[in-house]
């Protein structure tokens, strides 16, 4: 089956499942293999529950009609996405970055759906398997796609690039995130910046952060570009007028308050904002969508429980947002500061210094009790509480309640440093 007959056939049957646990009736299921398991093994299982068809790539498993064999299961599901992408009428943006992608692809989505029928990567299937399956749930009416990119190595974004053909781009940062994986700063830099590599070869807009000056390096001389600045005119500027504990923002006399902490998240709100005066949405309408998004997914969120003031950040961590994190919290009106910090992951051989830096910077801001959870933690020389698993930190604040307070919850997702709301 062609490329071209395989896209009718989605558009009789226009829902992918990857998982037999979420099958879905008339869907198409795609059978993944991985490093744990097989998909072709559950292509039967798929149609028994009610798929019309499961593409394999293993002739044995092929029984009927309904099985569809393909070379690769996985390169058949980047080829299909392409080729709906080329034939629908959506304007792709892509966004990568070292932090904030999600948040600020959730922000921008919010912006452009007050004027287009948009679609946008949901949670954070960014990787070579989930930007295929969001250019999959372009509709026919879908004006706008905003999808989002991951990755931990060179020559990933220019393959992602490759399957999703962006219109437009934005980078959020380059920040110390799979130091492991990129080799480094610089390899972060050049990974990320593939991006509007592509981008700039292929003559479309970039959208900047004008007060990076990587960014504004890398695309000096490059002449489709639109951005942002709180401070350079050649830009649109955007005023930065404080967190307490929320951002708020001045843009065209309009006061912005947002429902995000941190000043990491005001470039992320102006990320939004300048698209949305691109894409010419009202400026009442981009001030609705920004004062109306909430973060969740244990991002950056404020929560009140057992008299403590929390913001709960456990969604991921690197040594980029967490020294951002830590020095936000700092800055928060509160009379007593509790930090539970969790390890970050993949920094390779940087690990043990960039988790001291952290113990150290704490040490410096003057925290009135941290808390550090992890191998690289634990490993750290300082004098505050550490712990090599969670389960040790659990038995000692079980035995040892903590203060009412402001509390900062931050670690990389494998810490799922969000228990400790089960311990308060």
């Amino acid at each position: 089956m062609t490329i071209k007959e395989l896209h009718a056939l989605f558009l009789e049957h226009p829902v992918i499942c990857t998982d037999t646990r979420k099958i879905t009736e008339n869907c198409l299921f795609f059978a993944l293999k991985g490093p744990n398991f097989n998909g072709n093994a559950f292509a039967q299982q798929a149609l028994e529950k009610g798929a019309a068809f499961a593409l394999i790539d293993e002739e044995e498993f092929k029984t009927s009609d309904r099985f569809i064999l393909c070379q690769g299961v996985l390169s058949t599901l980047q080829q299909l996405a392409t080729y709906h992408r080329q034939h629908s009428n959506a304007k792709v943006i892509s966004l990568t970055g070292s932090n904030g992608k999600t948040t600020t692809k959730e922000l921008i989505n919010a912006v452009i759906s007050k004027k287009y029928r948009s679609i946008a990567t949901q949670g954070n299937l960014n990787n070579h398997i989930g930007v295929p399956l969001t250019l999959l749930s372009i509709k026919e009416n879908t004006e706008m796609a905003i999808v989002e990119m991951g990755a931990n190595h060179k020559k990933e974004i220019e393959f992602l690039c490759s399957i999703a053909q962006p219109d437009f781009g934005y980078i959020t940062n380059f920040g110390k995130a799979h130091l492991e994986g990129f080799g480094g700063v610089e390899g972060v830099i050049q990974g990320k910046s593939e991006l509007y590599d592509y981008l700039t070869h292929h003559n479309k807009h970039v959208f900047l952060n004008a007060d990076d000056a990587i960014q504004k390096e890398r695309l000096e001389h490059y002449t489709k570009k639109v951005g942002f600045s709180t401070k350079d005119h050649q830009y649109y500027n955007i005023k930065f007028l404080g967190v307490d504990p929320y951002v708020s923002l001045e843009v065209e006399e309009t006061t912005i308050h947002t429902q995000l902490v941190g000043k990491y998240n005001f470039p992320n709100c102006c990320a939004a904002i300048l698209m949305g005066k691109y894409f010419n949405v009202p400026i009442e309408e981009i001030k609705s969508a920004i004062e109306n998004y909430f973060p969740k997914n244990n991002r950056s969120q404020i929560l009140s429980k057992n008299g403590f003031d929390i913001v709960l950040d456990a969604y991921n961590a690197n040594p980029s947002s967490m020294k951002a994190a830590l020095e936000n919290f700092s800055m928060m009106a509160a009379k007593r500061k509790t930090l539970i910090l969790g390890d970050m992951f993949e920094l390779g051989s940087t690990a043990a210094d960039e988790h001291q830096a952290i113990s150290d910077l704490a040490e410096q801001l003057n925290f009135n009790e941290v808390y550090l959870v992890g191998e690289n933690f634990f490993r750290t020389n300082t004098s505050y509480h550490k712990f090599s698993t969670f389960e040790n930190l659990k038995e000692h604040l079980s035995n040892h309640p903590l203060e009412k307070g402001a509390m900062l919850i931050k670690g990389s997702r494998g810490m799922a440093l969000e228990r400790v709301l089960d311990i308060l």
